[in-house]
């Protein structure tokens, strides 16, 4: 958990699918690239995995049953419950958001593996943990 002056705060963590849990191959289910122990790992230090994703419909399903399938609790899909008793935006507010596309995001380029880079949860994990976010 984030300590910030002795105050332990519980944060929000948005997580896209597509190139950040698996790698891309909408409008299937991509191929594991190492988010199932690090995801387990933001849970386990009390966060909240909001899933934010393009995916609707079926595929939205599968995100979510990929998650379930990994025993990896999600706390909301492609919407933050909280935010409407102080905004009405539909820009999904979290603390932290991760996400291929983001900027500053690892990436990994395995040609043989996925055409499309994919997020690098090693280097994720690493930061993770020198941020006090996971043990």
């Amino acid at each position: 958990m984030y300590i910030c002056t002795k105050i332990l705060i519980i944060m929000i963590i948005a997580i896209d699918f597509d190139g950040t849990c698996v790698t891309h191959e909408y409008p299937n289910v991509g191929k594991d690239i190492g988010a199932v122990p690090v995801l387990k790992k933001i849970v386990e230090n009390g966060h909240k995995l909001l899933l934010l994703t393009m995916r609707s419909g079926n595929e939205l399903n599968d995100a979510i049953k990929w998650f379930n399938d990994n025993e990896i609790p999600i706390w909301s899909a492609n919407e933050n419950p909280e935010q409407k008793s102080w905004s009405e935006s539909n820009k999904v507010y979290a603390h932290i958001y991760i996400d291929d596309a983001g900027l500053g995001v690892p990436l990994m380029n395995v040609s043989h593996y996925s055409e499309r880079p994919f997020v690098d949860w090693n280097e994720v994990q690493k930061w993770l943990i020198n941020n006090n976010v996971i043990k």
